[in-house]
């Protein structure tokens, strides 16, 4: 489940195994082999690949559905303004 999550949020980011490495301080190798399930990233760098794609630890390791959102540190005004966003993208179309 890692693997299969890594690889499907670094594709929604259009990003290059490369690029994921260098971000969370690991080599394209290890990224590849994180991807295929050959082996477990360390704890630290799953922190790193959690905050990087800004969802939980949990998610990546497919104990919880839901990617979440982190609102911490904004205004109330910030806030309703995403919640306006939401809304709109959930509207019909």
């Amino acid at each position: 489940m890692l693997g299969k999550n890594i690889r499907k949020l670094r594709l929604e980011r259009n990003i290059k195994q490369e690029e994921l490495g260098r971000a969370v301080w690991a080599s394209k190798q290890s990224v590849s082999n994180w991807e295929n399930e050959n082996i477990m990233p360390s704890v630290e760098i799953l922190v790193r690949l959690a905050d990087y794609f800004g969802v939980s630890t949990d998610y990546l390791l497919g104990r919880e559905q839901s990617r979440g959102l982190d609102t911490s540190g904004l205004s109330g005004e910030q806030l309703a303004h995403l919640q306006m966003i939401i809304n709109d993208l959930k509207a019909p179309k």
